[in-house]
């Protein structure tokens, strides 16, 4: 069972929320109908993902645990896909390099929304960021968010660095759990954030004095975290498209989430994160290769 504990500072009513397999219990409390046990409610988890991972991998000449392999090799480690191609070459499987490329575009976002609903609610204090990308040779935005012991809060790739962009990446991470905004939010000296605080506060977004501070070292943090996710982008000219890179930094954002882990209790290691990828697509298992 794959449980994760959250402790919330800024809500004194609730001590303590566990996330179940992405279902929110309260205080111990499974929110389902009251005749469902535990077991019950994973176990039609786990038939429903069987189910649906047929129509994920439908027309697919590969099977699934190899694509996915495929897929998470390319997202966590600084390979090119001729890397890759190569690597299953070796391995005994013929794939070629814009198949390996076709997976990650349809299957990194696919990655991405279903490990989010594991992900931790921030712990109330939050550093906000954006970092380059290039795109077809020019250079776009990536806002990114996490709390201050480094957990992920959210992202988002804008071709511009304004006031709607920085208005549009906070209705992102905030439109969800309004109740459960963050009380302090640490940015760079960029003008547009206190403009974009005021509005989500207007919007109702945030609490209505949220502490807003402007320390660099204490942005050190996400400015090294940029890097995780950099480090694996296409060089020189960059992605090819905006649709391109927005699908495969979902992926590598996502990727970045597995790595860091989801508050589960014992080992987290790369086997572990494998089991977690495997259940999100009905499969027993990924790494056969």
């Amino acid at each position: 069972m794959l449980v994760s504990t959250i402790n919330t500072e800024q809500n004194q009513g609730l001590s303590q929320i566990f996330v179940v397999n992405g279902l929110l219990t309260i205080s111990g409390e499974i929110r389902a109908p009251e005749l469902w046990s535990v077991p019950m409610i994973l176990n039609a988890i786990t038939e429903k993902l069987k189910r649906q991972s047929k129509d994920d991998f439908k027309g697919r000449h590969f099977e699934a645990w190899l694509i996915v392999q495929a897929v998470a090799w390319y997202l966590r480690y600084p390979l090119s896909y001729r890397d890759l191609e190569e690597m299953f070459r070796e391995r005994g499987f013929e794939v070629d390099h814009s198949t390996i490329n076709r997976w990650v575009l349809a299957y990194a976002p696919m990655i991405e929304k279903r490990l989010r609903q594991f992900l931790r609610l921030h712990c109330g204090s939050v550093r906000i960021d954006e970092t380059y990308v290039k795109i077809r040779g020019k250079w776009r935005y990536l806002y990114r968010a996490i709390d201050k012991h480094g957990n992920p809060v959210d992202f988002l790739l804008t071709a511009k660095r304004d006031l709607d962009a920085a208005k549009r990446f906070f209705r992102k991470m905030l439109k969800d759990e309004p109740l459960l905004s963050p009380g302090k939010l640490g940015t760079d000296g960029a003008n547009t954030f206190p403009l974009t605080i005021k509005a989500a506060v207007d919007d109702g977004l945030l609490h209505p004095d949220p502490v807003h501070y402007v320390t660099k070292h204490l942005q050190q943090g996400i400015e090294s975290d940029h890097f995780r996710v950099r480090k694996n982008m296409p060089e020189i000219g960059g992605f090819q498209s905006f649709n391109t890179a927005r699908r495969t930094i979902a992926g590598f954002e996502a990727m970045l989430w597995l790595r860091k882990g989801f508050g589960f209790s014992g080992s987290w290691n790369v086997n572990d994160q494998n089991d977690l990828l495997a259940y999100l697509f009905g499969l027993q298992k990924v790494n056969k290769a």
